[in-house]
């Protein structure tokens, strides 16, 4: 195990020098921070990289701890409910009381979670394990988006899609790490990615210097948050709107994180290790379909790529159970990158939607893509035991049909701030 120290043990020199230069060449005001979007970004891919890792590592578990699909199931229940209900809440406390420094927390929280997934024995304790990498995650996504803000330069959806694709590129990763390294070395050698841990709280360190620095240079000048130009009736509304495509697409990005690799061997007989790269390749494109969304938000309307992205990939999740695994291969990667454009905007639509909220709303969308997230993962391991893990892709093709309520979103362009 002597290849994994080395090159993590120099990376995170790297990364601490990296951090600490971020923090001390802040960017001219009104420009956009890349350097401090880039140690974000590195961030989100290390603390979903280790998430991911826990999905990936569901045959380990299932044959290890003699699992059922429902109680997999429950283990994602338990980690997306612990990040999806303290979110609101940790963004809303942040958006009057920032804390710049609960960001390498957060990340101890998931080191220690990780830690424990190795020597998880028993199904109690996998759950407790799950539960602590929630927590980091509760705490790390509302104050890392709204640093991504606050680093955007006004360029909003291109820094929200900067940010999200390090989390969905760690994603990515995660599966294939797992098979090259967890699948032959069994569920201790989990342990060995605490370096990312470490890695990443030493990133999040710089990246809270910068921002503690910024509400520095900030205080006394904060300029009131523009209001919006809907009615609160409608802002409810349209926030419902945006929460209906948000459970569409994680409900359906569930049956893929947690059963696509059991669909794939039970359908097509393939072994884990090539089931996991497949799982690899769908994430691969989540993440370049991450990159798109935002940037093509700020260019053609936030309201378009919504509508496009989730409802426009429903022909091809309705195509995907009846073809083979060529075809399989080639359909995951469209639906991966065409739906993944899709959280970007929404995000960034929501923030514009309610100015001055940054914490709360980052929270909120996070956490209810989280919790349906979880929900999803129980429901549908329910339904892959009792009628199987075939029948839960012949049921989710249907979801993003949902993407029509897109037609209901008021089409309103707020006023650019820098914040």
């Amino acid at each position: 195990m002597r290849t994994i120290e080395s090159p993590a043990a120099a990376a995170g020199a790297g990364a601490s020098a990296s951090a600490a230069a971020a923090a001390k060449r802040p960017q001219a005001a009104g420009g956009t921070a890349f350097k401090v979007l880039g140690a974000i970004s590195a961030s989100h891919l290390l603390n979903d990289m280790i998430q991911s890792l826990m999905l990936a590592a569901y045959p380990i578990f299932k044959g290890n701890l003699q699992l059922s699909f429902v109680q997999l199931g429950f283990v994602t229940l338990a980690y997306q409910l612990t990040a999806s209900l303290f979110q609101p809440v940790v963004g809303r406390y942040t958006d009057s009381r920032p804390q710049p420094y609960s960001l390498p927390v957060a990340m101890v929280f998931s080191l220690v979670g990780l830690l424990c997934l190795s020597q998880a024995r028993t199904f109690a304790a996998l759950l407790v394990a799950a539960m602590l990498v929630g927590t980091g995650s509760s705490i790390f996504h509302p104050e890392s988006s709204r640093v991504a803000r606050l680093a955007s330069g006004g360029r909003h959806g291109l820094a929200q899609s900067i940010f999200q694709v390090g989390g969905n590129t760690g994603s990515a990763i995660g599966p294939l790490l797992a098979a090259l390294i967890i699948v032959p070395h069994g569920q201790s050698s989990i342990a060995w990615f605490a370096l990312a841990a470490v890695l990443a709280t030493l990133l999040l360190t710089g990246v809270g210097r910068w921002y503690a620095g910024h509400l520095v240079r900030q205080r006394g000048r904060q300029a009131a948050a523009p209001a919006s130009d809907l009615s609160r009736g409608r802002v409810a509304v349209t926030v419902g709107l945006l929460l209906v495509l948000i459970f569409s697409k994680y409900f359906y990005l569930a049956s893929i994180n947690n059963y696509y690799t059991f669909y794939l061997i039970e359908k097509f007989h393939l072994d884990v290790p090539a089931a996991q790269l497949q799982l690899f390749i769908f994430l691969a494109a989540v993440a370049a379909g991450t990159l798109l969304g935002g940037p093509l938000g700020d260019r053609i309307g936030r309201k378009a790529v919504i509508w496009l992205s989730i409802l426009g990939v429903a022909p091809f999740t309705l195509a995907l159970p009846h073809v083979g695994l060529g075809w399989t291969t080639v359909l995951s990667v469209v639906i991966g990158f065409v739906l993944s454009s899709a959280f970007s905007a929404i995000l960034v639509y929501a923030q514009e939607l309610i100015p001055g909220r940054i914490g709360m709303v980052s929270g909120l969308f996070f956490g209810f893509a989280f919790g349906m997230s979880g929900i999803g993962a129980a429901a549908l391991g329910w339904l892959a035991d009792r009628e199987g893990v075939e029948t839960v892709y012949r049921i989710c093709a249907y979801l993003p049909l949902l993407g029509i309520v897109a037609a209901w979103l008021p089409s309103h362009r707020p006023a650019r701030t820098s914040s």
